[in-house]
């Protein structure tokens, strides 16, 4: 037996060849471009075949009679028993004029060559689309019928269909796949499309949320989806039939599920949280088309969507499926199987192994440098208040990475230290003696480092002064709250202002500002520290939106408790859960390298969310703990030297210390 494949170096096409070539006997020629001549060795190898078995022939789809040369054209004829046309488009975001040139124009081709050789059967791959969104069940004998086909993929399938029945002079049989996804057995895919479109989504789920936590999903039409394996099996057991002449056959899932329970089915898969309540997107259709194309005229309506889709992976036209209104019927092809084993298997069961293997091997982040290295290496890096606790911590993971690190503080000694420190490691600092508090050293600072460095890549405001002490506490001392103020607002800005304009002329940069999870929850005793940060944090969302087109981002960690000097006076600290100086680093490391908007813990989240449904109750809470745990002894106005005074707690303070064991304050 003797087949003739195009489109044999895709993702269906790799697979039926190797499937015919178990065949007893079998030789498959293939259409291969010249250019891409050294592929056939390796499809070589991946088939298991000899050069007797499998045989390339150069030619090209959008050429007159595939461009296969008279030598070729004559060792070819009478000798094809099935001639397989796969080769086409399958990019739903692909243009109008590939689409047609390749889905149409290259169809009409290969027909025209299949006469030429005298083939024995004509096999047209083609697809669910050729149906368009048609409203209800399509049968497989069904064609004439498609209606609301004007897309360029639907209109290409249905075309390239067309030419098939109607220009086709040799006995041909149509073979319409739904949306084809990995083997079911491996879960292998060679490219991202159909449902897959969606596996960003869902991975952001669950990282942002746990398991267990109920979703809300998009409830839409009726999706198709067929494994690989199946696709292969149906097509070259029926196409080896008698009597399929002029017959259609659809290679679908007989169940088929709505576009809710898809996702749904690969969220449980990705371990992200299940959809237990879905939206129907066809509440969408009350918005008349006129309105829909208004708003889309709209450059900020626009910028949003694109922005989202293309954050998501989204195709431009995708979410106008989400609605597909076509179920497909495939009694032709379930007689035609029946009794040979090969039958679709449940999408439930197979769905973890596509899962699985799109986020081993397609996930387009594992082809992004996320490396430190990769971010920062060769880039100036500079941390404010960089010479102990996190500034000096974060310094010593970006000068490993390869950046040219500068840190300063108001410490001259405890600066020479830290150099001392990374060159015993085999790394450098570049260290500059600054008050961050003083707008005049400031603006000094900015003009050495432009004129030493030609200003920063990646800024890290971290220098900041914190004070634990309540208002009751504070009557007397109004200067906590304009030296805080001072250097955790005006400080970092004065910083960040000096270094923008350069930021800007090379449209990128990066600003990282080290907030605290108390603007999340309002931390009581925390009034000067929380004000200064919050202050820093709104400064921070303006500055956002103004320089969104600029190439600038921001990033607020709102960070937790971190076990350095500066919480050292509060005894009541020990016993609570804190990270380490290099657990935060690396919480700047990932703002660097991934340009979050905002990092912080799921308790800071929770806090401000309970803060912003139930205000009242948040304040009960907090009111509670502030009453719980006492002042300390230098919030109180012990002199340096004193003795320190024992801080005894209560059980109730005991208790919820031992509650919140694990979770970061």
């Amino acid at each position: 037996m003797q087949y003739f494949v195009t489109g044999a170096t895709g993702f269906i096409g790799k697979r039926l060849v190797k499937k015919l070539l178990e065949r007893k006997g079998a030789t498959v020629y293939f259409l291969i471009r010249k250019e891409s001549a050294g592929k056939v060795e390796a499809l070589r190898a991946y088939w298991g075949a000899s050069a007797a078995k499998v045989i390339p022939i150069h030619g090209d789809l959008t050429s007159k009679k595939l461009g296969v040369s008279a030598e070729d054209v004559k060792r070819l004829k009478g000798q094809i028993d099935h001639f397989y046309h796969l080769a086409a488009v399958y990019d739903l975001g692909a243009d109008e004029e590939s689409q047609i040139a390749v889905n149409v124009d290259g169809t009409r081709n290969t027909v025209e060559f299949a006469k030429v050789i005298d083939a024995g059967h004509f096999h047209h791959v083609s697809s669910i689309a050729a149906a368009g969104l048609y409203e209800g069940v399509f049968r497989e004998d069904m064609f004439e019928e498609a209606e609301n086909y004007e897309h360029p993929y639907f209109m290409t399938k249905h075309e390239s269909e067309k030419i098939v029945r109607k220009e086709c002079k040799v006995p041909w049989t149509v073979f319409r796949p739904a949306m084809v996804v990995g083997d079911s057995t491996t879960g292998e895919m060679d490219k991202i499309d159909g449902p897959y479109y969606f596996f960003k989504l869902i991975q952001r789920m669950r990282q942002l949320l746990p398991p267990w936590m109920p979703a809300v999903g998009l409830e839409g039409g009726r999706i198709n989806i067929v494994p690989v394996d199946f696709v292969v099996d149906a097509l070259d057991l029926i196409s080896h039939k008698a009597s399929i002449a002029k017959k259609c056959f659809h290679l679908v899932d007989p169940v088929g599920y709505r576009v809710g329970d898809v996702l749904d089915i690969f969220s449980r898969a990705a371990h992200a949280p299940k959809m237990n309540l879905f939206v129907n997107a066809a509440l969408l259709g009350f918005i008349p088309r006129g309105v829909k194309k208004s708003l889309m005229a709209l450059a900020p309506v626009r910028r949003v969507r694109n922005a989202v889709m293309a954050d998501l992976g989204l195709p431009e036209d995708m979410l106008t499926f989400v609605n597909y209104p076509t179920r497909f019927d495939c009694r032709e092809t379930l007689a035609a199987l029946k009794g040979s084993g090969v039958e679709c298997p449940n999408l439930k069961d197979y769905a973890w192994r596509v899962w699985d293997y799109w986020e081993r091997h397609l996930d387009p982040d594992l082809h992004i440098d996320r490396s430190l290295k990769g971010t920062v290496n060769g880039k100036v890096v500079l941390i404010t208040g960089g010479s102990s606790g996190i500034g000096l911590a974060a310094a010593h993971k970006f000068a490993e990475a390869g950046a040219i690190t500068v840190i300063c503080g108001r410490d001259q000694d405890k600066l020479d230290e830290a150099c001392k420190e990374a060159k015993a490691k085999g790394y450098n600092f570049i260290a500059y003696a600054a008050d961050i508090a003083d707008m005049a050293d400031c603006d000094r600072f900015v003009q050495t480092l432009i004129a030493n460095h030609g200003g920063v890549d990646f800024l890290i405001n971290n220098a900041g002064r914190s004070i634990r002490r309540a208002i009751e506490a504070s009557y007397d001392r109004f200067h906590d709250f304009e030296r805080t103020m001072q250097l955790n607002y005006f400080g970092c800005l004065r910083v960040t202002m000096g270094f923008l304009p350069g930021m800007v002329a090379k449209r990128k940069g990066h600003v990282v500002n080290i907030s605290s999870i108390g603007v999340l929850t309002n931390a009581p005793r925390f009034s000067a520290y929380v004000a200064s940060k919050s202050a820093l944090d709104a400064w921070t969302r303006c500055a956002s939106s103004e320089f969104a087109d600029q190439g600038i981002t921001f990033t607020t960690i709102n960070m937790p408790l971190v076990r350095t000097p500066m919480i050292a006076p509060t005894n009541l600290y020990n016993n609570v859960p804190t990270l380490s100086p290099e657990e935060a680093a690396d919480l700047v490391a990932q703002a660097c390298i991934f340009k979050s908007v905002r990092i912080a813990t799921r308790l800071g989240i929770a806090g401000q969310v309970l803060h912003a449904l139930l205000p009242r109750v948040a304040q009960i809470a907090m009111n509670t703990s502030f009453r719980m745990f006492p002042d300390s002894s230098a919030a109180k106005g012990a002199k340096p030297g004193d003795k320190p005074v024992k801080q005894t707690l209560s059980p109730e303070a005991v208790a919820l210390q031992q509650m919140m064991r694990g979770i970061h304050f």
